[in-house]
C-alpha cells in the first residue's frame, strides 16, 4: 500500500531537517523511510527544472559513520524507485563524488555528518551544475512523495537491495591535482597525513605520494572521530606538536569527516583554523573577490588583500555577488 507525505511534515516529524549543508539529523530518526522521502523529493524538484528523468544515473557516497552504509542503501532504493540508475562511488570525499557527478552532468549525493559526532548524520545533495542551494532546499521541502510498500514499522526497508553498479571516482580524483600541479609539487618535503577518521584519508596519502611527497600517515582510527576544522580539539593541538617535534615533519594535513575541508598544520604542529588557510589559499591564487559566512576571521577585510569581501549568512550555500 502506497502513502503520500509532506516532505515539510516529515521534516517537522523526524527533527531532520536542512541545516549547515544538507538534510542532518539524528540517526535513530533518520530512518531508511525518512532518507528515502528526502531522496525522492530531491529527484522530484531535479525532474521538475529538467535534471532529473529516469534512466539518469545519479552518484552516491558516504563518509566512514557506521550508519552511512545503511543510509546510503535507503538513498540507493530511491533513486531506484525514481527510475534511476545508481552509480555507487563507495566511501570517498564529497568533492570526489561531486567532480564525478558534475563532469557526467548527473545528480549526486553524500551520505556524511560532516565533523559532528556519529550519533548525527546526513545527506548532501547535488544538482548535476553545482551543490543545491537555499532555493533548491525550499523546492524540495515542498513537495509531497509517494512512499511504496517498502518499510518495516520501524520505518526501516524490508528487503535488502541488489548490488549497485560500483564506480571507480578516486583515480580521476587524483589524476585531476597530477594534471594540475604536476608530479614533482611536493618533491623533497615530509608530510604527516593525520588520518583519524575521515573519509578521504587513502586518497590523500596516495595524492601527497603522487605529487612527489613522503606521505608519513598517523592517528588512523576505526572509531569516527569528529575533526572540526574551525575548532580543532585540544587533544589535535598536542597530537600535532608531538608529531611535528618527533618525526620533524614540514606540514600536517588533515582533513574533516566527509574530507571537503582541509587543515593543516605548520612545521612546528600548530594547527591553522580553516578561514585563515582559505585567505592564505586565496592569495595565492591571486582572488579579487570573496564571499565568506559572517563567522569567518575578520582579517579577511583588515589584511587588504581583497578588492571585495561579502559576508554571507551561515547555513547552506547562499549566492553572493562580488
Amino acid at each position: 500500500m502506497t502513502q503520500s507525505v509532506s516532505i515539510a511534515d516529515l521534516m517537522a516529524q523526524s527533527g531532520v531537517a536542512f541545516g549547515t549543508s544538507g538534510a542532518r539529523g539524528l540517526v535513530s530518526a533518520m530512518t531508511d523511510r525518512v532518507c528515502f522521502a528526502y531522496t525522492a523529493a530531491f529527484l522530484q524538484h531535479l525532474s521538475a527544472i529538467g535534471q532529473f528523468a529516469p534512466g539518469v544515473h545519479v552518484a552516491i557516497a558516504g563518509d566512514l559513520r557506521p550508519s552511512s552504509p545503511r543510509i546510503m542503501a535507503a538513498c540507493a532504493a530511491a533513486v531506484r524507485h525514481m527510475g534511476g540508475e545508481v552509480d555507487l562511488c563507495g566511501f570517498v570525499p564529497s568533492p570526489t563524488v561531486a567532480a564525478y557527478g558534475f563532469a557526467r552532468g548527473i545528480p549526486s549525493l553524500m551520505v556524511t555528518g560532516s565533523h559532528i559526532p556519529d550519533d548525527r548524520n546526513g545527506i548532501k545533495f547535488n544538482r548535476t551544475d553545482g551543490e543545491v542551494l537555499k532555493p533548491d532546499e525550499l523546492a524540495i521541502r515542498a513537495q509531497s512523495v509517494t512512499l511504496p510498500d517498502m518499510f518495516d514499522g520501524d520505518g526501516m526497508l524490508k528487503d535488502a537491495q541488489p548490488a549497485a553498479r560500483q564506480v571507480d571516482v578516486a583515480t580521476a580524483y587524483i589524476a585531476r591535482y597530477i594534471d594540475f600541479f604536476g608530479g614533482q609539487a611536493l618533491t623533497g618535503l615530509k608530510l604527516g597525513i593525520y588520518e583519524h577518521s575521515a573519509v578521504g584519508r587513502d586518497i590523500l596519502v596516495a595524492l601527497v605520494r603522487a605529487l612527489g611527497g613522503d606521505a608519513v600517515s598517523l592517528g588512523r582510527s576505526d572509531r569516527f572521530i569528529p575533526v572540526d576544522t574551525e575548532a580543532v580539539r585540544p587533544q589535535d593541538q598536542a597530537l600535532a606538536r608531538e608529531w611535528s617535534a618527533a618525526l620533524k615533519l614540514d606540514a600536517i594535513l588533515s582533513t574533516d569527516g566527509d574530507s571537503d575541508r582541509p587543515l593543516l598544520a605548520d612545521e612546528n604542529g600548530l594547527w591553522m583554523r580553516g578561514d585563515v588557510l582559505g585567505m592564505l589559499s586565496a592569495r595565492a591564487l591571486g582572488i579579487g573577490a570573496i564571499a565568506t559566512p559572517v563567522s569567518c576571521n575578520s582579517a579577511v577585510e583588515l589584511s587588504g588583500l581583497f578588492a571585495s569581501v561579502r559576508r554571507t549568512r551561515i547555513g547552506s550555500p547562499i549566492g553572493a555577488k562580488c
